[in-house]
């Protein structure tokens, strides 16, 4: 039996859109991060970048367990004296909660030139509408766990 090399000719993009409403971040993060890395296809080759594309609509109503949305900090230095900026989970989620999902699954993704390329083929929105009908996206149902 022969196999096959993965190259750039034979991987096949989808489109999906994921609806966050009611989702755990962690837990969607995870399965994103998979999925934008092609862990999910028979196919995986770890140095090509034969992910799919990802739309998450309605981050906004994204959950979080335990007391995470008061207790968990993130941390942003623009480098100048005194430019450290502290906010809490509850404070992003009210502000932009898109940013607060991108930074779940950007930090799951590797940091390297491909894990950069992968994280653009993400898309967050914060209410039910998104710019992508042209490319036919499928519905993905991620389970409830919970």
């Amino acid at each position: 039996m022969r196999q096959t090399t993965m190259n750039f000719s034979n991987i096949e993009k989808k489109w999906y859109v994921i609806d966050a409403s009611g989702l755990i971040l962690g837990r969607l993060a995870t399965k994103v991060a998979m999925i934008l890395r092609g862990k999910n296809k028979p196919s995986f080759t770890p140095h090509l970048d034969c992910g799919d594309y990802i739309i998450i609509i309605n981050a906004n109503k994204i959950k979080l367990t335990g007391n995470k949305l008061q207790d968990k900090k993130y941390y942003n230095h623009s480098q100048y004296p005194g430019g450290l900026r502290v906010r809490n989970a509850q404070s992003m989620i009210a502000k932009d909660a898109s940013e607060l999902v991108e930074i779940a699954i950007k930090g799951m993704l590797p940091n390297t030139t491909l894990g950069r390329k992968q994280f653009t083929h993400l898309h967050v929105y914060n209410d039910d509408q998104h710019q992508h009908q042209a490319q036919n996206p499928e519905v993905l149902i991620l389970g409830q766990e919970e």
